[in-house]
């Protein structure tokens, strides 16, 4: 089991790391929000530990972003924030578990154990909508029950839409989300891509809102 430590108290991540590698699991680090977010969309992560004050990027705004790309992923936030309102925030945001700092190593050994027996029984790894389906875990696409073949950036944009039906995403919400904030490249580049998703998956799948974006259709909207 690989587990992410999003932190940047290096005090923290020491005795954390040190603890989970003692537990038998593998520990992969990082101390800023962009970074961690990019390794927390790895399939090879199995949990991740996840701190809010980061530099880069919030915690909060990669908890955001890790849901929408890959809601399977069992996510416990650590923070000096202690405020009930703080709590829902973030439970109602995505995450499974909520920690203050300080914690007991202990006590998270036993959250990280717990979450990890049920996370695929809390939030399935499949998505689906009309007959379309994404197997998470296999990165597999299934239309009517036929797998079909799709790129992983692909597999990234009809994952957002798909955990959203119904929902409009403008393009620049999609390069943001699928790209990353700083993506530079070709500006016609999600229309390229969902013209690409259409050809696959069949055109109706995917509807334009004119002069807002696109969404997913194949639902009750």
């Amino acid at each position: 089991m690989a587990i992410l430590v999003v932190e940047d108290e290096e005090g923290i991540v020491s005795f954390v790391r040190r603890a989970l590698e003692n537990a038998g699991y593998r520990v992969v680090v990082s101390a800023d929000g962009v970074d961690g977010l990019v390794m927390a969309l790895s399939d090879d992560i199995d949990l991740v530990v996840l701190d809010l004050g980061l530099p880069g990027l919030s915690g909060e705004e990669v908890l955001r972003r890790l849901r929408l790309r890959r809601p399977s992923v069992p996510v416990i936030v650590l923070t000096a924030k202690d405020a009930v309102d703080d709590r829902i925030a973030n439970l109602d945001a995505g995450a499974d578990d909520y920690m203050v700092k300080p914690f007991s190593v202990r006590e998270l050994l036993a959250r990280i154990r717990a979450r990890l027996r049920t996370s695929g029984q809390e939030r399935g790894d499949t998505l689906s909508v009309g007959g379309l389906t994404l197997d998470l875990s296999g990165h597999t696409a299934f239309v009517d029950g036929a797998t079909i073949a799709l790129s992983a950036r692909e597999f990234a944009l009809l994952s957002v839409l798909l955990n959203h039906p119904g929902q409009v995403f403008s393009q620049a919400q999609l390069l943001d989300l699928v790209w990353g904030y700083d993506f530079d490249g070709a500006s016609n580049v999600v229309e390229v891509y969902v013209s690409q998703l259409r050809r696959k998956l069949g055109a109706e799948r995917i509807q334009t809102v004119r002069g807002v974006g696109y969404r997913l259709s194949g639902s009750d909207q």
